[in-house]
């Protein structure tokens, strides 16, 4: 019962499958008390989680791309944090997380009962933790993901269009999916298991980062201009931070300082080494030397596939995840990008939608009662093809409607701001041109 007590709460409510496993033995549930235990990891998590989009992938992005554009994505990265944040305090963790009155429209989105947080209080709880540390640790997903998209499109959006892109896409797409996986809808509710946000953070960032970069189209002077990574040692240290950070994501979506916590953090840690050797070896085969770039690049495939997960392997199915996540995820990158010829500049899609895919359907193969603590295999515990199926559903679902609502949004955008900057801002740098500042 340890486990399904914090099924209606977020991040963990992907094992809302597990349900029809105890009847009707949940009406004898005692009601929640604080657990200052489950508080404080909370709190900590979240803190985790907030330094892997500042500074963690701030920094990652900043070193890959070239030195005029440093200001540039890393400001883009700071404001995502800040519009995000007052976004989801006044609308978007309502609709996520909040039921709305109506059962059939709860399916696809929330309620308005938390617009500005009105009504909660400081002894409101979500389980075992107040719900505004809840609401907190979810803030910080809602952050980092739009901030992902951000690297598909490096070096050429207005940072007037990213603004009111980031704003509509925060309402109307990360919204209802993290309502659809964890708040209650449709997609929780037919059994897709998502842990700490394989669909909802990784499929929907990366698709909505491939439409980005081809309705922009590619960066002036692609393939022609050599575009290497100024500074690979910030996107190592970036990628550190990241990786570090990660603990929270996963092992904080459990909502509490437990076993299966504890578990989340083995096999987070298991499946990134494993996805750097991946990547490392397949590199270093193809191209004759192991960068450090594709290290990282590794390991960041490999954080990204297990995190939906995390809360469902055991290390044996970590190890095969990040093997699969680090080979599949650099062919993505490298040969696949090559042969389309998209400019998905730091590699979003390959990482992080096709790493998320891996790591979804993987999980239907390698989810094992061992860990969920389930007494029956119900909603795709000890992976079975049924729950690949279901698996897929979250993922066909999840890249339909953000591929969809990401390119309705550009649209509209560009109707009233316009998308790229100017050939010769680009030329010139978005440092200096958007900014006034320059990395000496």
């Amino acid at each position: 019962m340890g486990v399904l007590r914090k099924l209606p709460l977020g991040a963990a409510a992907g094992t809302l499958a597990l349900l029809g496993s105890v009847g009707g033995a949940l009406a004898d549930t005692p009601a929640p008390t604080l657990n200052s235990g489950d508080t404080a990891w909370m709190l900590t998590s979240s803190a985790l989680v907030l330094m892997m989009t500042i500074p963690g992938l701030a920094l990652f992005y900043g070193g890959m791309v070239r030195k005029k554009n440093v200001v540039a994505i890393v400001a883009q990265n700071f404001a995502i944090t800040a519009l995000i944040t007052v976004l989801w305090t006044v609308l978007t963790y309502s609709l996520a997380f909040r039921a709305n009155p109506s059962e059939a429209i709860n399916a696809y989105i929330g309620g308005f009962d938390r617009i500005f947080l009105k009504g909660m209080s400081v002894g409101a709880l979500q389980g075992t933790i107040p719900e505004s540390v809840f609401m907190v640790f979810q803030m910080t997903f809602a952050i980092i993901t739009p901030a992902l998209i951000t690297g598909a499109f490096a070096d050429r959006m207005k940072f007037s269009s990213l603004l009111a892109f980031m704003t509509l896409w925060g309402i109307f797409v990360y919204a209802p999916i993290a309502h659809w996986v964890w708040g209650g809808g449709f997609l929780g509710t037919a059994g897709v298991l998502d842990f700490a946000g394989g669909t909802v953070v990784h499929i929907n960032a990366g698709i909505a980062g491939l439409v980005c970069c081809l309705v922009l189209g590619p960066r002036k002077g692609f393939g022609q201009e050599n575009m290497a990574p100024h500074n690979v040692i910030l996107t190592m240290i970036g990628a550190s931070l990241l990786w570090v950070g990660w603990f929270g994501f996963n092992a904080g979506s459990e909502l509490a300082a437990d076993g299966r916590a504890g578990f989340a953090f083995v096999v987070t840690q298991v499946a990134t080494a494993m996805a750097a050797l991946s990547w490392m070896f397949v590199e270093w085969l193809v191209h004759k030397k192991p960068t450090l770039l594709g290290m990282c690049s590794g390991a960041v495939a490999g954080l990204v596939a297990i995190t939906p997960a995390s809360g469902f392997v055991d290390p044996v199915g970590a190890l095969w995840i990040g093997l699969a996540a680090g080979a599949i995820c650099f062919i993505a990158s490298t040969s696949v990008k090559r042969a389309i010829g998209y400019d998905d500049a730091l590699d979003v899609f390959g990482v992080h939608c096709i790493g998320g895919i891996v790591g979804a359907l993987l999980t239907g193969v390698f989810a094992t009662m061992a860990v969920t603590g389930a007494t029956a295999p119900v909603g795709g515990v000890d992976g079975n093809w049924a729950q690949v199926m279901v698996q897929a559903k979250g993922v066909a679902v999840t890249l339909i409607w953000s591929g969809l609502a990401t390119f309705v949004i550009l649209m509209v955008v560009k109707i009233f701001f316009g998308l790229r900057v100017s050939p010769q801002d680009e030329v010139e740098g978005l440092d200096i041109n958007l900014h006034g500042e320059v990395i000496q």
